[in-house]
């Protein structure tokens, strides 16, 4: 008598096209390998189209397909024709990688209105867009995976990061929103939510032996997070396996937010 067939759970991407926004350097570099690694195509959203050129051949070395994208997201006519310019190469867009984001170091009696808009348009709109003109190719095409890169800021008090906490917290709860809205289209919509990483963006701060120290202690595994850990979960709930999982903020904290 022969066994009836399981159906596994399925995490490669082959056939799929991703769009990953910020991915010049760190989380947005690793997510973009991962997901290549993983068989997906990929598409690179950069400030500056002409960087990312070593990155582009590591992922051509991989085997996959990828193009470099003029992808500014403070520019909404930019993000319009990143997300064009990716379908007309690709043909479609499965997975968008809502990754760019900025942390302004300021106590909160001094941020200037500059320091706030700027973070605002970045990490909110910028996100907010981004997601809105993937998700119309999504919606055409009757399914879609969006994965917002939020952080443990978004849930906690960060000292002299008023402003990135705020929008972190937004991005959470539009996260919540979108998957409650395009469920209907089967775009599943998540988030991840990082502790600190060791980043370009964080090394200023963790070469501080203080401040490593300070952090260290805050996380029950006793480590700083390496960009891949980030990127496994983004690979995650960018594949098949994920299916049922949608408005959800994955934290990626060692445990920060337990205690």
């Amino acid at each position: 008598m022969e066994k009836p067939e399981r159906e596994y759970p399925n995490f490669k991407l082959d056939g799929k096209v991703a769009i990953v926004t910020g991915a010049a350097r760190g989380l947005g570099r690793a997510c973009a390998l991962a997901l290549a690694h993983e068989g997906a195509d990929i598409a690179l959203g950069l400030r500056d189209v002409t960087t990312a050129a070593d990155l582009e051949k590591e992922i051509r070395d991989i085997g996959r397909k990828v193009i470099r994208l003029q992808m500014d997201v403070s520019d909404l006519r930019q993000i319009k024709d990143a997300v064009s310019q990716a379908v007309k190469t690709f043909g479609k867009i499965d997975i968008l990688v809502n990754n760019v984001g900025i942390a302004p170091d300021n106590p909160a009696e001094k941020v200037t209105e500059e320091d706030f808009d700027r973070t605002i348009n970045l990490n909110l709109k910028g996100t907010f867009f981004t997601a809105q003109a993937a998700g119309i190719q999504m919606i055409k095409q009757g399914s879609g995976r969006i994965v917002n890169m939020s952080s443990q800021a978004g849930f906690i008090a960060l000292d002299n990061e008023s402003i990135y906490c705020m929008t972190k917290a937004g991005v959470n709860h539009l996260t919540k929103n979108l998957a409650s809205e395009w469920a209907k289209y089967n775009i599943n919509v998540n988030a991840v939510a990082p502790t600190f990483i060791e980043t370009p963006g964080t090394e200023p701060w963790l070469k501080d032996k203080a401040f490593r120290k300070s952090v260290l202690d805050r996380i029950p595994l006793g480590r700083i997070g390496k960009p891949m850990e980030v990127a496994g979960a983004v690979v995650f709930l960018a594949s098949d396996a994920a299916s049922l999982i949608t408005g959800e903020i994955m934290l990626i904290d060692g445990g920060w937010t337990t205690r």
